[in-house]
């Protein structure tokens, strides 16, 4: 069925190939960038290629007025969300500023419920709809120098599973991808010899690619993951099971 979905965070690695997979599933999208509009111009020509509409929308998430700012620019009906902004700060929880906590927490947490919220309404009155949040492994086991990142990712998973508890009746399924090491510009910071490090500790001795959490996403949204809500879905290659 050909859904409008608005894919939060849309220009970095993950939700652009989460917004291609959506393209190539024939559904209409919102897609949501910050500062790398360039990315989207890609998602625009594939849309139209296939008789699609897609709306680019600008905001700061990681402001108070964010959310105001993306809703304003928003006026059809949203039938899924799609939440995949987010960015880590590495270091000790010592050295963290009032401003880092400040935006990391607004970005992936408050910014997430305010979104929800304004289309929450639609959803319950069609008595249908679709939340995924991409969340992150750390949000399940936590990481040394990344506490605040790993702290404001728990949180997510948190609010997924309470949300889905409570929009059940509604029929809206509520869910979160927990990737592990991703393949994206989050871990240019790691050398290549880090990176193999971290390879050869994950059980499928390999890092994902974007296009596995794209994969994880279209099915959470699509009618084979019906009866499927609440649930954190580890794509980690092993690297943390539960």
């Amino acid at each position: 069925m050909r859904k409008r979905i608005l894919v939060i965070g849309a220009s970095g690695d993950i939700g652009l190939a989460i917004a291609k997979k959506l393209i190539e599933e024939k559904h209409d999208l919102v897609v949501h960038y910050n500062s790398k509009k360039e990315p989207l111009n890609e998602i625009v020509k594939l849309a139209k290629e296939n008789d699609l509409e897609c709306q680019l929308v600008q905001a700061d998430l990681s402001s108070k007025i964010g959310v105001d700012t993306l809703t304003s620019q928003i006026t059809s009906n949203i039938d899924s969300i799609v939440y995949a902004s987010g960015f880590s700060i590495f270091g000790l929880i010592n050295d963290v500023t009032d401003e880092e906590i400040d935006k990391l927490t607004q970005l992936h947490i408050k910014s997430l419920i305010k979104v929800v919220n304004f289309f929450l309404p639609n959803m319950v009155a069609k008595k249908s709809g679709d939340i995924v949040v991409i969340s992150s492994i750390w949000g399940q086991v936590g990481a040394s120098c990344e506490v605040l990142y790993s702290t404001t990712k728990g949180a997510q998973n948190a609010y997924v599973m309470a949300l889905a508890k409570e929009l059940g009746p509604s029929g809206i399924k509520v869910n979160a991808v927990a990737p592990g090491a991703v393949k994206t510009s989050m871990l240019s910071s790691f050398s290549e010899d880090d990176l193999i490090e971290i390879a050869n500790e994950i059980p499928m001795n390999r890092l994902a690619v974007p296009s596995e959490i794209a994969n994880t996403v279209n099915f959470l949204i699509s009618e084979q993951s019906s009866y499927i809500t609440g649930q954190i879905l580890g794509v980690n290659g092993g690297w943390h099971t539960s």
